[in-house]
């Protein structure tokens, strides 16, 4: 959030993405998009097309790059990669399929030729080598981040290795008191005004993260499109709407402010009375930028006060 803040107010010149699909993955879709044209460069690697190349800076690059589904060679020969999963296990990542073209560069060595370029032949981290190697950069990460031990064996051993969590391994905690420490927190429910439904945003089954592989959702019974809003059957019948009726989103702020998702189908579900649900990004232009959580600074995309209104036309 701070970094679109920045770029919205001049003090960013330079947007660098090492993929994903930054447009799409974040709020206030109108304000980030004004943010990112207004840098003075901006450069996306990336293994296939996005919503965020259509939104470049004054100077734009796309620099494309080979996918962890490609066979990596470098000058040391066939490299793997290595990923860590939601459960905290570390395993390699081997690409199996021709590269698409043999033009194609690997990330490693886009920032290691960056890097060379930018800071000049005299520095002293030997990017050249690092790239026709990743053994020598797992070697790197072994003598600086704790769980990575022998790296480059352990890697090569199985399915992978497990990274250290005290208390699964020991049931010992890193706590001032040495034991688990418990925190409760008063629950502080959004106000939501007669005639309104608080929206979250989710995803459906064809989706992962910004990236829609298709238009079903096996979850909740969709078919063959994604700009629904569920609503329950009660809370239709309290606004005066049907099932299936078209129509707009508008988010309602504390500051006075509002937003608008066009054109969405009501679909009747068996959400929480007063609640209601639909798919991001699409409803990411309803969340403004600078509406976020305490602490984490996150979007409050699980929190939209909105009010339905009939669509246009």
């Amino acid at each position: 959030m701070d970094a679109i803040r920045a770029m919205r107010d001049g003090r960013v010149k330079v947007f660098f993405a090492m993929g994903g699909n930054f447009v799409a993955a974040t709020p206030d879709t109108e304000v980030t998009e004004a943010a990112l044209r207004n840098t003075a460069l901006s450069v996306q690697v990336s293994t296939k097309l996005n919503r965020s190349h259509v939104v470049p800076g004054r100077r734009a690059l796309i620099l494309p790059t080979l996918g962890r589904t490609e066979v990596d060679r470098q000058a040391g020969g066939e490299q793997f990669v290595t990923v860590e999963d939601s459960m905290g296990l570390v395993h390699a990542s081997r690409g199996r399929l021709a590269p698409a073209s043999e033009a194609l560069l690997s990330e490693v060595a886009i920032v290691a030729r960056l890097a060379r370029t930018v800071l000049g032949a005299d520095h002293p981290v030997p990017w050249e080598e690092l790239a026709a190697d990743y053994d020598r950069i797992r070697d790197r990460i072994e003598g600086v981040v704790p769980g990575f031990g022998d790296f480059n064996a352990r890697i090569r051993r199985g399915s992978g290795f497990a990274l250290p969590h005290a208390p699964r391994d020991s049931r010992t905690f890193p706590t001032a008191t040495g034991k688990a420490n418990f925190t409760a927190n008063v629950f502080q429910a959004p106000e939501v005004p007669e005639g309104r439904l608080l929206l979250q945003t989710v995803r459906s089954h064809d989706q992962y993260n910004t990236t829609i592989y298709g238009l079903d959702d096996r979850y909740r019974g969709i078919r063959a499109g994604r700009r629904v809003v569920f609503v329950h059957p009660d809370d239709l019948k309290a606004l005066g709407l049907e099932d299936a009726s078209m129509v707009d989103l508008v988010s309602e702020w504390t500051d006075g402010s509002e937003r608008r998702a066009p054109g969405f189908r009501v679909v009747a579900y068996d959400t929480a009375r007063g609640c209601a649900a639909a798919y991001f990004p699409e409803t990411n232009v309803l969340v403004p930028l600078d509406s976020t959580a305490e602490v984490s600074n996150t979007p409050t995309s699980k929190a939209i006060v909105v009010r339905l209104e009939p669509a246009a036309g």
